[in-house]
């Protein structure tokens, strides 16, 4: 290990940096089943306050309303593991700070949580840039291996996000 994160997410949490300062851009991260992990990657990283704006760890629903701007009505619709609130996070993420980039992750780590239609592993992924139409904000979901542990899920999930962080 080169930090506190393993060597695989610190190399890549170092490009995340390195290509980031070179194109000039600010990020922000709006996580929840990460809680902070993708923040801690990237601030393991010497320079990184060139590059990362803020990070919201929004766990709560009531944290993605309040923190967020992402409406209840939303949540209750479509569930806080979703597209549609992913979406709504990397947009509120955008709001609130001053970044060029957000990328928004929210799921389901385990080992319980999960649901037929939402297994363990599921987890959402939303990436918004600075000026861009809300119609082209991007929202994918992942569907993680419900039989890795939850620091193995929460990992995995944290490297995804790096990678929607490259420029």
């Amino acid at each position: 290990m080169k930090g506190l994160l393993p060597s695989p997410l610190m190399d890549l949490a170092e490009r995340v940096v390195t290509e980031n300062t070179a194109a000039g851009r600010r990020i922000v991260l709006a996580e929840s089943c990460t809680g902070g992990l993708v923040c801690a990657a990237i601030t393991e990283i010497p320079g990184s306050s060139d590059v990362l704006d803020r990070g919201f760890v929004t766990y709560s629903n009531d944290a993605k309303i309040e923190s967020l701007g992402v409406s209840a009505e939303l949540i209750d619709t479509f569930g806080a593991v979703s597209p549609a609130v992913a979406w709504a996070m990397a947009r509120g993420a955008l709001k609130h700070s001053d970044a060029d980039v957000a990328v928004a992750i929210t799921g389901v780590a385990g080992p319980g949580g999960g649901t037929e239609s939402k297994p363990v592993g599921t987890v959402v992924f939303a990436c918004a840039l600075r000026g861009q139409s809300e119609n082209d904000i991007t929202a994918e979901q992942k569907n993680f291996d419900p039989t890795l542990s939850r620091a193995e899920i929460r990992q995995e999930a944290t490297m995804a996000a790096l990678e929607l962080l490259l420029p």
